[in-house]
């Protein structure tokens, strides 16, 4: 019955399905690419000065301060600088405001899945690009017409990361298209494509502060690009909703980008982990894609991806499965800490040996 009232559309939707967040006591948590350390001290100390009597009035619908604090740790202009409630909310309108003219719009084969949803959403025509057979972007690939081109940096879920120079070819080439590089987990091992704004106005870099800046709670990510760029998304979000960023998010978020040491030595940590984790997984015969990002993408040739995710959670360890052709085999697996990491080796060392 009530179905005859949804939109036309509704229906052929398919939404995109997030990784579970079970409440399960002594869970040892790899599965969503969650921060395994908290967020900097003065994130807490900033929400807690924000309390009292000012929130029952709107936010700033700009979010200035948190703008600037962007705009100043990356040596851009302030009106290059977009910010929305987490990443997926950035993403969404980017496509709703850069990707609809009528042409497929670009994406690797195996990469973030919230981006055939949003085709879906948009009735945006989505292109799938093959990754390489070992799970690389192939610049040459994309050299067709096109709506537009997004994909993650480092990519999800491989981890594999694509050169600046690679980058800036693919712009070159694709000049009357925009570029759109996601950038969720760009602190864990590579250079930003925020260099290469000022020399491409078809660049938009989208990040956010829920991976390295571990605030996936608060909800808050940017886009930064020409300011033609922004302005479109501007025109999408006062078109939507005009107090996007609550005020905790946004003096959490200045909070944040106030603490670059603890940034520094939180991301130095979960690169030292990943580390540990490949050497591991290698040395228990695991194949593993390498990767640039807080995961990594790992199969073993005596147990299917399937089976190894339920052995581990019967040990209440929880990692992603793909059910997706090319990378059904694979386990995705959140680098967490150290101890986390010595449980995860010693439950498969017990499922494997």
């Amino acid at each position: 019955m009530t179905r005859r009232l949804w939109s036309d559309f509704v229906s052929e939707l398919e939404p995109y399905v997030p990784g579970e967040q079970p409440r399960i006591d002594n869970l040892v948590k790899l599965n969503t690419n969650e921060n395994p350390y908290g967020p900097s001290p003065r994130v807490g100390e900033a929400i807690k000065a924000e309390l009292g009597d000012g929130l029952r009035l709107y936010p700033p619908p700009n979010a200035d301060r948190l703008k600037q604090a962007i705009a100043d740790y990356h040596n851009v202009d302030v009106k290059q600088v977009f910010v929305g409630n987490g990443s997926d909310e950035v993403l969404a309108h980017a496509f709703n405001g850069l990707f609809r003219h009528g042409k497929a719009l670009l994406f690797p084969d195996i990469t973030y899945s919230f981006y055939p949803v949003y085709c879906g959403l948009y009735e945006i025509e989505g292109r799938e690009i093959p990754l390489t057979d070992n799970f690389q972007i192939e610049v040459d690939d994309y050299l067709v017409p096109n709506g537009g081109i997004i994909f993650p940096n480092p990519n999800a879920p491989t981890g594999r990361l694509l050169s600046l120079d690679s980058i800036a070819s693919l712009l070159r080439r694709n000049r009357d298209s925009v570029v759109c590089v996601d950038e969720a987990y760009i602190d864990f091992g590579g250079d930003s494509a925020i260099a290469l704004v000022e020399e491409f106005d078809n660049l938009l870099v989208i990040q956010t502060l829920s991976k390295s800046r571990s605030l996936a709670g608060l909800r808050l990510g940017f886009a930064i690009g020409h300011p033609e760029l922004i302005e479109a998304l501007e025109r999408i979000k006062n078109s939507f909703n005009s107090y996007p960023v609550s005020r905790l998010a946004i003096a959490g978020g200045v909070a944040a980008y106030a603490d670059e040491d603890y940034f520094k030595q939180t991301c130095e940590a979960v690169i030292a982990s990943r580390v540990a984790l490949v050497k591991a997984l290698e040395t228990l015969g695991f194949e593993v894609i390498p990767s640039a990002a807080n995961f990594v993408l790992a199969r073993h040739p005596n147990h299917s991806g399937e089976s190894l995710m339920s052995a581990l959670r019967e040990r209440n360890i929880i990692v992603r499965h793909f059910g997706a052709k090319r990378i059904e085999k694979f386990l995705r697996i959140t680098v967490g800490t150290p101890q986390q990491m010595t449980f995860l080796r010693a439950a498969l060392e017990e499922i494997i040996l």
